[in-house]
């Protein structure tokens, strides 16, 4: 197996642990704040797939999912295109209101699908390439997209954890 195809098959992989994390899942639960201070499964998964939308279309030099398929107007959040979420205030969380989690799922799922096509079609010298030299040591293009696909899962496993606390009669699927 390639470091293309670990990387693609990755990429996917929070999409999976989020459709079991939203299963069934009430507007209420999805949009909780535990103790009003604290992320909600609805911004966790929001920002897991924009971050991940807005650094991989950067390295692309594309159009972000959130604008080029719509997705800016169907969650209709006052925000930049620019805006993943990055250092959000209770306040600014808690304006991430969604009611239907397939609008999450499907964001999400579109996010991570364009992240594995892009990966696939990479070279190992596309991969190796320093992007950005700031780092020490420098950050490379597939060191960059480990690192989304990483935080993508890790705030989906957020997310899920979130749900344990909030829905009581919520136990996993894992």
């Amino acid at each position: 197996m390639s470091a293309q195809d670990l990387m693609a098959d990755a990429a996917r992989r929070p999409v999976d642990a989020a459709e079991a994390a939203l299963e069934g899942i009430s507007s209420t639960v999805l949009n909780t704040m535990p103790e009003k201070t604290h992320n909600s499964i609805a911004w966790l998964v929001w920002h897991a797939a924009r971050q991940q939308d807005v650094q991989v279309a950067q390295l692309c030099g594309s159009e972000q999912v959130w604008t080029a398929e719509g997705w800016n107007n169907s969650f209709d959040l006052d925000r930049s295109s620019a805006d993943f979420g990055f250092g959000d205030t209770p306040e600014d969380v808690a304006k991430v209101r969604v009611s239907d989690p397939g609008l999450l799922l499907g964001y999400l799922r579109a996010v991570c699908c364009g992240t594995a096509t892009y990966v696939r079609g990479l070279s190992q010298e596309d991969l190796d390439e320093v992007i950005d030299e700031s780092w020490d040591p420098p950050v490379t293009r597939g060191m960059r997209i480990v690192s989304t696909v990483i935080d993508a899962a890790e705030h989906v496993g957020q997310a899920a954890y979130v749900r344990g606390l909030v829905d009581e009669d919520w136990s996993g699927k894992y």
